[in-house]
């Protein structure tokens, strides 16, 4: 049971550690808000709650690399649309180069080594 716990708590600190990269990810496809960037990141199996998700928006946005609108909602109240800016899409170009070195690293350290 203690080796499946600490897998698990690996598995769980490798999400967090690419969450931002996830994010930045989505948002350079299309313009989100919080629950449909919620959404997107479960159904890939990146388990993330609101209390995870919103300070990680607030610091790309203090960062520059996200601004946000409000828009009208057909239901509801209007909705905070995050959008990535050249900043952003700057720094997710090098988040996929270093994720790039970490995946060689791995794969020369199980293949070479």
């Amino acid at each position: 049971m203690e080796i499946i716990n600490n897998v698990e708590n690996v598995k769980s600190q490798m999400r967090k550690g690419v969450l931002e990269y996830c994010i930045l990810s989505i948002l350079a496809k299309k313009d989100s808000y919080a629950p449909a960037l919620i959404a997107e990141l479960k159904q890939a199996k990146m388990i993330v709650v609101e209390g995870t998700l919103y300070p990680l928006l607030i610091r790309q946005k203090n960062q520059g690399f996200l601004t946000y609108r409000w828009e009208e909602s057909p239901q509801g109240p209007p909705r905070k649309y995050y959008t990535i800016t050249e900043k952003g899409r700057a720094a997710l170009q090098e988040m996929d180069q270093a994720w790039q070195d970490v995946v060689n690293s791995i794969q020369y350290i199980k293949n070479e080594l």
